[in-house]
């Protein structure tokens, strides 16, 4: 990274940021003025500050970060008030490492002192800054070629159905990306994703990347945490998908109606151009009726509720399902998924549903369904199969609907199957689910292992003490046969799940899924779920799967 200014003097130029994988690899650069134009009029309230030239207009820009550590040469940095610091006071830094340009509001400019690049202020500048970066990267043009945008909404089945899409995708031949929890792929090239929805700059980064590299198609999980920070603003996808809407994120939103509405902004004409809804509860009923685009309703639940989409005909396939979609004009696809739980008949029949709102034919989809079985596809960390005697599983299920589905689908028929589950809650989230899932899984579970999840900065014994209150409470009131045990660490209550596990049993590792680090008390520590699970296995006498198994 260059530590000089340093500006841009041909049409295009090769973009130092293209080894980072989140920009394009070539950008053509615009002035200040071009990008403010190319806002909506609402938002163009972008002025210079006190003794910035009027010629700072003609400043060019190619690319865009509201972080100074990751500014390269030529960018504007966007210096934004944050929680503890206003982003302004690292100006200096940003223009050490090359930025063109500065943008911040009016309390910036007084952390702003001896830069010699110009300064510009506006009001909101939160709300400018991804429309800002989609005309700096060009990200998402309203003409010429650019990948076809699908984006996932949803407390439960956002990385899954994103997967599915993906997949399907690929199997009609597409080219295609993805922006996800786990992962982020740009064609064949995978870069690691810390946040469910990268902010703002980065994401447009990513889909200008993707246009460059000629990609037909991009999917995209959208968090309600994305939406509420803006970090999908100035992003419309050509086909928004929900999947149901939970108890989860009480701790940001409050209630479940602000959480509805924090999911309900994504479906308004500024950020989707169609909308395909599954309406299998109230929630997105709700969501259906108060979309500003056009609609396309989908029930999975096999009630008959009316939806212009509906899954029937369900039937058993090894771990998974086979079942139809009918469509509102007599359409009928076959649909399959080896993967367990009646939860993937209703994120496979998103995907499908999506993909065919985007404008592929139903007999188009029809042969890629029969040709590939994209819905067989892994996802990690997702009813992830780490042994077949016992099952052992590992699933990212962290919340009381997604604890009570999972925890519905690995019971194994037949009375001498017992289900064991280690499992914990998250610290410094929302608390009120705690007790919750503790009578959830003395429920449906016969041991319940109560252990440690990501504590953070809280006292994990607390969170753990939260926890055994709701399932002890439910095991005396409702007379429960089921066990429970607290046992911590976390690596220790695998071992001791596996240790009281018979082969006809089924062990379940709850809520952290894919994830490699815990947090306790601002200290990462190492810990997978998958491989203490394989190393416990391994000391009772029992045989791991050799690879990643099925995963939803």
């Amino acid at each position: 990274m260059s530590t000089n200014s340093w500006s841009i003097e041909v049409p295009i130029s090769e973009n130092p940021s293209a080894g980072s994988g989140l920009r394009p690899g070539a950008v053509e650069p615009v002035t200040v003025r071009a990008a403010v134009q190319a806002l909506p009029a609402q938002l163009r309230d972008v002025a210079p500050a006190a003794g910035t030239a009027e010629a700072a207009w003609d400043t060019e820009l190619s690319g865009l970060t509201i972080n100074s550590r990751e500014v390269l040469p030529g960018d504007l940095y966007v210096g934004i008030a944050g929680a503890r610091h206003h982003g302004a006071r690292f100006a200096g830094a940003a223009e050490a490492a090359g930025a063109s340009a500065v943008l911040t509001d009016e309390a910036g400019l007084a952390h702003l002192a001896d830069l010699h690049i110009p300064v510009f202020v506006a009001g909101d500048v939160r709300r400018l800054v991804g429309p800002l970066a989609a005309a700096v990267f060009n990200s998402v043009p309203a003409d010429g070629p650019r990948p076809t945008l699908f984006g996932i909404t949803g407390t439960n089945g956002k990385t899954t159905t994103s997967y599915f899409v993906n997949s399907l995708l690929q199997s009609l031949g597409r080219t295609t990306g993805l922006i996800g929890t786990i992962e982020i792929l740009a064609g064949g090239e995978a870069i690691p994703s810390v946040l469910t929805t990268p902010e703002s700059p980065q994401v447009h980064g990513l889909l200008a990347l993707m246009r460059e590299r000629g990609l037909d198609a991009a999917t995209m999980e959208v968090s309600s945490h994305a939406i509420t920070y803006r970090r999908v603003d100035g992003v419309r996808f050509d086909v928004a998908g929900f999947t149901n809407l939970t108890q989860d994120h009480l701790d940001l939103h409050g209630s479940m109606e602000e959480y509805f509405a924090a999911k309900a902004a994504l479906f308004q004409p500024d950020r989707a151009r169609r909308a395909v809804v599954t309406v299998d509860d109230e929630w997105g009923v709700k969501m259906a009726a108060r979309a500003g685009v056009p609609v396309l309703t989908l029930a999975t639940d096999g009630t008959g509720r009316d939806a212009d989409w509906s899954v029937t005909d369900i039937a058993p396939r090894g771990l998974g399902h086979s079942f139809s979609i009918r469509g509102p004009v007599g359409e009928q696809l076959r649909v399959s998924t080896a993967l367990p739980g009646t939860f993937n008949i209703s994120n496979a029949a998103l995907a499908t549903v999506m993909v065919l709102a985007s404008g592929v034919p139903a007999e188009t989809v029809q042969a890629a369904l029969d040709a590939h079985d994209p819905f067989t596809v892994e996802v990690p960390g997702r009813m992830q199969l780490i042994a077949e005697e016992p099952a052992a599983i590992v699933d990212f299920a962290h919340n009381p609907d997604a604890l009570t589905r999972t925890l519905a689908s690995v019971r194994r028929p037949g009375g001498d199957s017992r289900v064991i589950i280690v499992f914990g809650a998250t610290g410094e989230r929302d608390q009120t689910k705690r007790p919750l899932m503790g009578a959830i899984a003395a429920r449906l579970a016969d041991v319940v292992v109560v252990t440690d999840d990501d504590p953070h900065g809280e006292d994990a014994a607390a969170i753990r003490a939260d926890v055994l209150r709701g399932a002890e409470g439910a095991r005396t009131e409702e007379d429960l046969p089921c066990v429970i045990e607290e046992v911590a660490p976390r690596a220790v209550a695998i071992d001791r799940a596996v240790e009281l596990a018979r082969p006809q049993d089924t062990v379940l590792v709850a809520g952290r899924g894919h994830e490699v680090w815990q947090e306790v008390m601002g200290e990462n520590l190492a810990l997978d779920d998958r491989v203490e699970l394989r190393r416990a296995l391994t000391r009772y006498g029992f045989s791991a799967l050799s690879s990643d198994g099925v995963e939803s």
